[in-house]
């Protein structure tokens, strides 16, 4: 078992903080920069992201963790992947952390065959590059019994994505005392709550595509029926945070009673690809429990 990276008791998770046709490397510094001066202890940069986008956020921030949020083992080498890594922690020493998925068959396409093999390996890859990249700064993408046992053998732990709180007890039973747990959370920053469902739903649906996620929401006695329509009511309730922030705050704490050590945080507007919510992550950074860093 791993030593824990330092994530902090809350991050950031966002798939929109990257540069682009419509984004300037100075905004996205920017905000990575208010992000870091909030106090969050994690920054997740989600999306399929590579690990040299991590250079970016590094450079723009001076304390926070920057964590990849999930890098798929099917898009990217080891070899390279250790070459990056050491490159990256290198000149930002600590505060990279690795966060590594198996991603999903639609999107893998035929190179998807045998995720948790392929998993297994890949991290002896990463042990036998010329500067191995520890176990102690790598996470993984865990939904299952199996993958779940492997962060905690061969990782510093897990970050399971679209779960709900039983989930983490669950998961905290499998990775034991000293393996970190660090669930992401979708929530909707909005008072009015059947909006907020419309919103939830909008960003849920794609999701509800992939087994990966569905099948784990069955095993935790969810039906098909709740996959419809974008999720059922109950489905919605149970995975994303609602309303105010006093209500996400409620929410969040659920999770770190669960047995969750860290919570991405994710909020989710209307067009969460793009839209940097960043009066949210200001309102957010009051309301919850930040903790040490």
């Amino acid at each position: 078992m791993a030593t824990q990276p330092a994530l902090g008791k809350i991050g950031i998770w966002t798939a929109a903080l990257r540069v682009s046709e419509s984004r300037s490397a100075q905004e996205v510094s920017e905000a990575a920069a208010e992000l870091d001066a909030l106090g969050y202890g994690t920054l997740w940069f989600g999306g399929s992201p590579s690990a040299d986008q991590a250079a970016t956020l590094l450079e723009a921030t001076d304390r926070i963790t920057v964590a990849t949020g999930i890098l798929s083992i099917w898009d990217h080498s080891a070899a390279h992947v250790a070459d990056r890594y050491a490159a990256i922690d290198a000149a930002h020493p600590g505060r990279f952390v690795l966060g590594l998925g198996v991603s999903h068959s639609a999107l893998a396409g035929e190179r998807y065959k045998r995720p948790y093999s392929a998993m297994r390996d890949y991290l002896t890859d990463l042990d036998s590059a010329p500067i191995p990249v520890p176990a102690s700064r790598r996470v993984l993408a865990a939904l299952g019994p199996k993958m779940l046992e492997l962060s905690r053998d061969r990782a510093a732990g897990a970050h399971p994505y679209l779960v709900t709180p039983e989930f983490t007890a669950e998961a905290r039973e499998i990775l034991g005392d000293g393996a970190l747990l660090a669930p992401d959370l979708k929530v909707v920053l909005d008072t009015d709550l059947d909006r907020a469902r419309t919103t939830a739903r909008n960003y849920l649906s794609m999701y509800l595509k992939l087994p990966n996620y569905t099948n784990n929401l069955l095993r935790w006695g969810f039906e098909e029926k709740d996959f419809a329509d974008g999720g059922s009511e109950r489905l919605v309730n149970s995975v994303f945070a609602l309303g105010d922030a006093e209500a996400i705050r409620r929410r969040v704490d659920t999770y770190l009673e669960a047995g969750a050590d860290h919570l991405a945080v994710q909020v989710v507007t209307s067009d969460p690809f793009t839209t940097l919510p960043r009066e949210e992550w200001r309102t957010l950074a009051e309301a919850l429990p930040l903790g040490s860093h």
